[in-house]
């Protein structure tokens, strides 16, 4: 196995395509042909994780967050960006980071804090905007069934809980092909009309690449007429944080409580108690102050949150709770479940869970 093969695994669930136009994700150091003899998982790189992969026989990190997020101008070993880059290429040691793919994932930070809650009924709380895109290709009438099928396949057609779905408008197609031309109907030099269907397709961006390849192999044209467009609707299966529903409403500081043990911090930070029980609960794993609105807009009545600075929780304003458990304490356990997830999908041998304690943040 090479570095390429656990990058398929990592992007499949969490495609690199949904992470923030700010951030830094995929492959930051080492080279992909690489042949795996190890795979250590963490939630930050610093030099006492490269350490620790060399110790443990790791030559692959699997990273939360990116060590090199703004550009780097030089490799000096001045600060700890530069020194933990320079130590994981001198020891031949490959860094991924999956950062806000993972946030944005379905199946990822958010989902793993509302899982550890317990909570129900889930949805995104601030779905991404231009996941979806539509394909409208022309075939002759013939062909439509087949090339449909193909599309089908390659992932396009997936609307919510139905898939191959299209939509097909019959019509007549013109084309007069050159002296250089080789059409498939009609003959070069003269104007042909054609029975064809007009074949339109929603699929999500990630798989572009690969929906216009199959498009391309199987449509029977020499020139294959396309369009593809960005659409405004929302992806509802991808996007910053999550709100769901405790089982049954819940005492506010009891549930706070409950928070501490179940997310193991020793202290929150939160607004004024406005509110006597607790139902819904609004997540966002990391830095959300900017999902403060979506969360009242979805009527939570609490967001489980970090990095909240002092005139962010007046902007509470008694219509919501808001709690601050910590960056690294809301993100803690995304390492374990990329363990569990890579050590299901890859079994030839172990997946590794860092030990070290990376956060910067100490309490008293």
């Amino acid at each position: 196995m090479v570095v390429q093969d656990v990058i398929n695994h990592l992007e499949a669930l969490a495609p690199l395509h949904y992470a923030e136009d700010f951030d830094n994700v995929g492959l930051l150091v080492g080279d992909k042909s690489v042949e795996i003899s190890g795979i250590l998982v963490t939630l930050d790189t610093l030099e006492s994780v490269i350490d620790e992969a060399i110790e443990k026989n790791c030559n692959l990190i699997v990273s939360f967050h990116p060590i090199i997020f703004k550009g780097l101008k030089s490799l000096t070993g001045k600060d700890y960006v530069e020194r933990t880059v320079l130590k994981a290429i001198k020891s031949n040691i490959a860094i991924y980071a999956i950062h806000t793919a993972l946030d944005n994932a379905l199946r990822g930070v958010n989902d793993i804090i509302c899982n550890t809650l317990g909570l129900e009924n889930k949805k995104i709380l601030i779905p991404q905007k231009g996941t979806i895109k539509k394909l409208t290709t022309y075939v002759p009438l013939g062909n439509a069934s087949a090339l449909r099928s193909h599309l089908f396949k390659a992932g396009a057609g997936n609307i919510g809980n139905y898939d191959n779905c299209s939509f097909n408008a019959e019509g007549i197609g013109t084309y007069r092909g050159n002296e250089n031309s080789n059409p498939t109907l009609g003959k070069k030099g003269e104007l042909h009309e054609e029975k064809e269907v007009q074949i339109s397709v929603t699929f999500n961006k990630h798989i572009e690449s690969k929906l216009l390849k199959t498009l391309f192999e199987h449509h029977p044209y020499e020139e294959v007429a396309f369009e593809v467009a960005t659409l405004d609707n929302y992806d509802q299966n991808i996007g910053m944080g999550m709100v769901g529903e405790l089982k049954n409403s819940q005492d506010t500081l009891k549930f706070l409580e409950f928070v501490k043990d179940r997310m193991n911090v020793s202290c929150i930070k939160h607004s004024e108690i406005s509110k006597e029980k607790i139902k819904k609960v609004a997540v966002l794993g990391g830095s959300g102050s900017f999902a403060i609105s979506a969360a009242k807009r979805a009527g939570a009545d609490v967001l489980i949150t970090a990095d909240l600075k002092y005139h962010d929780f007046f902007s509470a304003e008694k219509e919501i709770i808001l709690a601050d458990i910590g960056h690294y304490e809301s993100e803690q356990f995304t390492k374990n479940f990329l363990v569990e997830y890579l050590s299901k999908k890859i079994t030839n041998f172990a997946v590794v869970l860092s030990t070290t304690n990376t956060n910067p943040v100490k309490y008293l």
